[in-house]
């Protein structure tokens, strides 16, 4: 009998430590882009994810997006940015595509990890991949999330 109850209480001190674990890790957000006036076609999403050092992973996602040459203005590059509330706009990267730059299945993809809390993302069409401030042709963009 004493032999159960201490397994009981360690099997329940267990199940409160796994619990307790799970509920520090953050789930995964995934935030859908809203439909594009540039590029109606194109539909995404982004994943974020917060990790132990509470940096934020962000993965996004894009199917039938057109080359940015196509666009008027004709454009070089796609590029991802975030709005944080308190250290303004960040440059996340450009855009990739899975197989050459916007295969045939024009998917896009990037994956990034920012010491900074996304409030919103979205997606510009630029000459160059490095700028620090994103350019006024805005391609794709999401809610304000939290």
């Amino acid at each position: 009998m004493q032999y159960f109850q201490l397994f009981a209480r360690n099997a329940l001190y267990l199940i409160l430590l796994i619990g307790y674990s799970l509920s520090l890790t953050s789930c995964a957000k995934k935030v859908s882009f809203i439909t594009s006036g540039v590029v109606p076609a194109a539909q995404g999403y982004i994943k974020i994810s917060e990790d132990d050092n509470h940096n934020y992973t962000v993965d996004v996602n894009i199917k039938r997006l057109a080359e940015p040459s196509r666009l008027n203005p004709p454009k070089e590059t796609y590029v991802v940015w975030m709005e944080t509330k308190r250290n303004g706009t960040k440059n996340l990267g450009r855009l990739n595509s899975s197989s050459g730059f916007f295969s045939s299945s024009l998917q896009a993809l990037l994956h990034a990890v920012t010491p900074f809390k996304p409030e919103r993302v979205f997606v510009t069409a630029e000459n160059q991949s490095n700028i620090q401030t994103p350019g006024s042709q805005v391609v794709l963009t999401t809610k304000e999330f939290h």
